[in-house]
């Protein structure tokens, strides 16, 4: 899928109706580890669809950076932040094309990033590292290989999925706090709905 094709497949989806593909809850492994970002951390939501994680960090104090390809989505992230009464910086870019900040963030929030092809994604997980100051903290969360048997949400695409060899390699040069695979029931819109087969990484940068 090229970057054009990616961008119009999640126009599409979230312009297709009003209503919130992933809900308006915030992820519940973010949720749970929310603590760990402090407020008036700078905190980088990638790819941050309709708002709903970006916006729960804002309602906690953090100072978020919300970066979305979508337009559609990027209108109802506003309005549910208007509703909820926070502000966010909200920037519509191509994450494999966006100039990404070096050292800039204290959190870098990645929930669901799976667009990626197995091709993009060392570029791309690097681009995570380096975004977050000395001592920063990634918080990612991502479907695992098993996913494609539940059918609950996330790519068909086995090579898009993730297996805890795969992040720890990956993530080998910063300090991995938390790494763990299990199945649980989410119910995050109708996007993600049902029993599902998940990984979480928590890492810090040294610093």
């Amino acid at each position: 899928m090229t970057d054009a094709s990616r961008t119009d497949f999640w126009e599409s989806r979230y312009a297709a109706s009003d209503d919130y593909v992933f809900g308006v809850l915030p992820n519940a492994f973010l949720a749970a580890e929310a603590h760990r970002i402090a407020p008036g951390a700078r905190v980088l939501a990638v790819a941050d669809g309709e708002g709903r994680n970006g916006v729960f960090l804002a309602e906690r104090g953090a100072v978020v950076h919300s970066v979305e390809a979508s337009a559609a989505a990027i209108a109802k992230a506003r309005r549910l932040a208007a509703e909820r009464g926070v502000a966010l910086t909200f920037e519509q870019a191509d994450l494999m094309r966006w100039d990404w900040p070096v050292a800039a963030y204290d959190a870098v929030v990645a929930i669901f990033v799976q667009f990626v092809t197995a091709a993009e994604r060392p570029a791309f997980f690097a681009r995570l590292k380096r975004a977050l100051k000395p001592g920063g903290v990634l918080l990612l969360e991502g479907y695992r290989v098993e996913q494609l048997a539940h059918r609950t949400g996330g790519p068909r695409e086995a090579t898009q999925l993730y297996s805890e060899a795969l992040l720890r390699e990956a993530f080998a040069d910063m300090t991995i706090e938390v790494l763990r695979s299990y199945d649980a029931v989410i119910a995050e819109g109708t996007g993600h709905a049902g029993i599902s087969a998940l990984v979480d990484l928590i890492a810090l940068q040294p610093g």
